[in-house]
Order: C-alpha cells, then structure tokens, then sequence
C-alpha cells in the first residue's frame, strides 16, 4: 500500500476563494508597504474576477478603523465587518456553503494578527491557506536591535510568515499563484491575465526578508 502523499497545494479555480484582510483606510499611514501590498491585492481580485473564483471582504470594526480602500477595487463586495482577528467566525456561514471548497487565497493584515489567526482556523477545518506574500505587510514601527536592518513590524511580519509555513500553510507570491489558477496558455482569458501579470508588481519589501542567511526559512 502506498504511504499517503503530503499536500501538493494545488491551486484551482472550480475550488478556491480569494480571502482580502481589512484593508482599511485608517491603516493607510501605519502598515509598511501598505499601498504596495493594496495594489498586489488588487492584482490577485482582478484576475479572481476573471477566472470566476469567488472573493470575500472583511473589515476589522470599521466604525473607528474606516471603510476598505477605494484602490484596493472592490465595488461589488459587501464587506462583513468583524471584531475577531480571525475573518473565519464571520464568514462561517460562507464557508460551510461551500463543499467544493479546497483552497483559501489570503491577502490583507496584519500578518502577525488576522491572518496568522485565519490561517490557522482554516486550516483547523482542514482547508489549504496560500498565503499571497507579497500581498501581506504589518505596522511600521522602530528598528530591532535583534535583527539589523529590520523594523520590528518586519520581524513581525517575517516570523508570521514562517510561522504560518510551520502550521501547514503555502507561501506564495501574486504571480505563482495566478499562473497556477490559470494553468494554461490555451486559456480563453489568458491574453487578459498576461496583461495585468506583465504590469510591474510594487516592491513590498520581501527582498529585505529573504536575503542572506536567514534562520527563520
């Protein structure tokens, strides 16, 4: 009998959903990158439209913490607001909609709060979680004499990553994932998508993290 084959986190259209993470407009002027990783969340809902994957919206208490971005180009999504970190108690009904549902496309903030916390939640219920990197970012804060030349707000974000990774998640960036939900070249809305993967992705500052002798990946 053959041993059970680990998880290759294939990504399909018929059976993925786009998650977008309180991208607010008070978080505006306190998350690192934020209009950088707000145009790569753009990027990944213009291509979900596309290719029919669905997309959720949350905002967390957006009556002191302002409406989503109009840049982020979500017209058309009823965002739920949520008090929870995790986006997964308020889109429960959602999800247990879904039956075909295999895997989770997560964007948004913060990476050491919402979406470590969804993350985790969605894979308690068995579910993939992508985590779209260059699509995710944390406050800005002072430098860490620990790790030099990085803010503690990329420590943050760069230990979630690795946090996340160690749970089960996948890291991946914008572009590996659309080619993945995309698959083919013979893909009647290819030439639309090649459009907008060929505009150039902003630098949301994962160089900066995955460069040297990193101990955390």
């Amino acid at each position: 009998m053959a041993a059970a084959r680990t998880s290759l986190g294939r990504v399909l259209p018929g059976s993925s959903i786009l998650f977008l993470c309180d991208m607010q407009e008070r978080f505006r002027h306190s998350i690192v990158y934020f209009p950088q990783i707000v145009s790569v969340a753009a990027r990944m809902l213009r291509v979900a439209r596309l290719l029919q994957v669905p997309a959720l919206l949350t905002e967390q208490y957006p009556q002191g913490l302002g409406p989503t971005v109009p840049e982020l180009g979500a017209e058309g999504l009823q965002p739920v607001s949520k008090t929870c970190f995790s986006m997964v108690p308020t889109l429960q009904r959602e999800l247990d909609s879904r039956p075909q549902l295999q895997s989770v496309l997560l964007c948004g903030i913060e990476a050491q709060v919402c979406i470590l916390h969804t993350t985790l939640d969605l894979l308690e219920r068995g579910l993939q979680v992508h985590i779209v990197v260059d699509a995710c970012s944390s406050r800005s804060m002072d430098p860490c004499p620990l790790f030099l030349g990085l803010a503690y707000s990329q420590v943050d974000r760069l230990t979630a990553l690795a946090r996340m990774r160690q749970s089960g998640a996948f890291l991946s960036t914008s572009e590996g994932l659309i080619m993945q939900l995309v698959r083919d070249a013979a893909h009647p809305k290819f030439r639309e998508i090649q459009k907008i993967i060929k505009e150039p992705v902003p630098d949301s500052g994962l160089l900066g993290l995955f460069q040297g002798q990193n101990p955390l990946f």
